[in-house]
Order: C-alpha cells, then sequence, then structure tokens
C-alpha cells in the first residue's frame, strides 16, 4: 500500500509552485489549465531572475539542451539551476556546500570551465565529460549536452587534502519511479554497458548475484551510469582529477523516491539508495544528501538582501524543515 505521505509531496509542492507563480508570473502561468505551469515559449521565467540572461547565454554557448518540461514548475533540471547557477561565480559558497557534503576541510574550489561573460565558473551543468567514455556519442557530428548521452546535472571540482577532486550531481526534486524498463531498449544497453558496468572494469560489485538488467529500473537506471561516467572520468583522470564520486542531492521529504523498484533489488533493503551503495565495489563513491542538509545552513547564512537565498526561501517552502532533517553520513 502506497504511503498516502510520499503522494503528499508532489501534491503539496504543485500546490506551492502555483501559489509561487500566482504571486510572482500572475500573466504567465496558468497554461493548459495548470497553475504550476508556464507556456514553453517562457522557460526563462522559471528561473531566478538574477540567472534568466546568463542561464540563456550558458545554454546556447555550450550547445546544451533544455528539459522538455523546463517551463514546468516542478521541473528538476530548472530547480538545479535555480539552487547552484547562482553560485557559479561564488567559490566561497560553493566550499561550504562541498564540506557539507563529503566532511573533511574546507576545500578549494577549483574552475570548471568559463561562464558567458569569460569569467571563472566554479559550478558546470549537464556534464558528459570530455571523452565518450560509455560509447554513447553519435558517430557524426558533436553530442548534446543534457540529450541522448549520460549527463550529469552539474559538475563540481576541488582541492582537498592536497588531492583534486570531482563531484558527479544527480539531481532530483519530486521524481517517483516504479516503471518497468522498455523491453525495446534492453539490447542497446546490454551493448554499451555491459562491459563496463561490473568489477574489475566498473563500479558495481561482481559478487552480488545481479545481472545488468536488474539495473534497467530507475533510479538505479541512472546512478549506475552516472557512477560508470565517474569511474571513467578518474581513470582518466579527468582535468587532474584523482578521485570523482557522485553525490545525489533531493529532498528528504520525497520519500516515494527512494522506494526500490527493481525486484531482483528488493531483498536488499526498502531504500533505493542505501541499496545502490551496497552494490559498489568501492560505496564511498556514492553520496546521498538531502536538499535540505545541504542548502538550509548556507541559506540561513546569507545576508538579509541576498537574491539567491530569498529566492530560495521564497519558492522551495519545503527548505523550511531542515531542522526535522537527519543526514546518513553516507
Amino acid at each position: 500500500m502506497t504511503d498516502p505521505r510520499e503522494l503528499h509531496f508532489v501534491e503539496q509542492e504543485r500546490a506551492r509552485q502555483s501559489a509561487f507563480f500566482h504571486a510572482t508570473l500572475p500573466d504567465e502561468c496558468g497554461f493548459e489549465g495548470c497553475d504550476y505551469r508556464l507556456a514553453p515559449a517562457n522557460r526563462l521565467s522559471n528561473l531566478n531572475p538574477e540567472i534568466r540572461d546568463v542561464a540563456a547565454r550558458y545554454f546556447s554557448d555550450n550547445a546544451i539542451a533544455w528539459h522538455q518540461h523546463a517551463a514546468h514548475g516542478l521541473s528538476s533540471q530548472v530547480c538545479c539551476l535555480n539552487f547552484l547557477m547562482p553560485l557559479a561565480t561564488r567559490p566561497e559558497m560553493l566550499a561550504r556546500l562541498v564540506q557539507q557534503a563529503v566532511g573533511g576541510d574546507l576545500p578549494e574550489m577549483l574552475e570548471v570551465e568559463k561562464g558567458p561573460d569569460g569569467e571563472s565558473w566554479f559550478v558546470g551543468f549537464e556534464w558528459i565529460g570530455r571523452m565518450d567514455y560509455l560509447n554513447e556519442w553519435p558517430r557524426t557530428g558533436s553530442p548534446k549536452r543534457g540529450a541522448n548521452v549520460t549527463s550529469a546535472d552539474a559538475i563540481l571540482r576541488f582541492r582537498q587534502a592536497g588531492r583534486i577532486e570531482t563531484l558527479l550531481v544527480e539531481w532530483k526534486y519530486t521524481e517517483s519511479y516504479g516503471t518497468p524498463p522498455e523491453q525495446k531498449r534492453e539490447a542497446e544497453r546490454l551493448r554499451r554497458y555491459q562491459s563496463m558496468a561490473f568489477a574489475p572494469f566498473g563500479p558495481v560489485r561482481s559478487d552480488a548475484g545481479l545481472k545488468l538488467t536488474d539495473l534497467f529500473w530507475e533510479p538505479f537506471y541512472q546512478l549506475f551510469r552516472q557512477q560508470m561516467l565517474a569511474a571513467r572520468m578518474q581513470a582518466e583522470q579527468e582535468d587532474g582529477a584523482e578521485r570523482v564520486r557522485v553525490l545525489h542531492i533531493a529532498p528528504a521529504a520525497n520519500r516515494r523516491l527512494a522506494r526500490v523498484t527493481s525486484p531482483a533489488l528488493r531483498p536488499l533493503g526498502g531504500d533505493a539508495f542505501k541499496v545502490y551503495r551496497s552494490l559498489l565495489v568501492e560505496p564511498d563513491d556514492f553520496l546521498s544528501r538531502s536538499t535540505e542538509s545541504l542548502f538550509s545552513p548556507l541559506i540561513a547564512d546569507a545576508p538579509v538582501n541576498d537574491g539567491w537565498a530569498n529566492y530560495l526561501r521564497d519558492r522551495y517552502a519545503f527548505l523550511a524543515h531542515a531542522s526535522d532533517i537527519k543526514d546518513e553520513k553516507s
């Protein structure tokens, strides 16, 4: 039986986004009768006003694909951009965020790429790596970040304890899963990933008694592709990184996201992210943190007139319950 609290989070966020749009975008909301949707052409209005122009130029300059529902109030791509893009030129804030996620000393943030105005950006978005690590890129032409290839929602680079590290961020908002994988894509997925998923050539344990198809259920499918990308980037020491990990960020209140969907994995536990971590050769290469635990302390400490903090506080009210969240450091 479905826990009513699982559905409550999505319903709650729809209502909150509807109210936010009515208050801030009264002439734009209500696309196709949904108060929490904007017309597709108005997707930039779904972003913090401080980043609308720079986001448009950044996506254009880097040929990055907008997600199909980027004008939707519950878009996870937009949510990720609203939280992280305003910090792209604020390395001191990002350093605190990374320290909260990985522990240890305060890191030194490193440039990921240049921003639209040529300045150093310490966050990148829709990252696919600098090589075709996963046999996914088109045979002709260039791959498109954010479309048809494995893309991390964001990337962070830093130096800590004398070592350069990279975090590939997988960002979730109201998503939940349970639909069986598409059979018609199984053969192609096996062709691409069979030789690089399991140890000794991949990040997933070979002694867990699993078939690759057991991981084709979401959210495991996305996670193990991110993990393979991270492992290949680490093997190649992309941009000097000696360690590359996956950081999964999602609201703690979205309990439905943590359901174990793959039948073969259900005997291993009831929390998808704990189960997934147990499947890895190096469990510490996967970190799962709540949005609240990472960002609420930064927002609370921000200056009164900080546009980033005020926008997040006004729009994403679930952050207010951060005091109730206890993240497991895993």
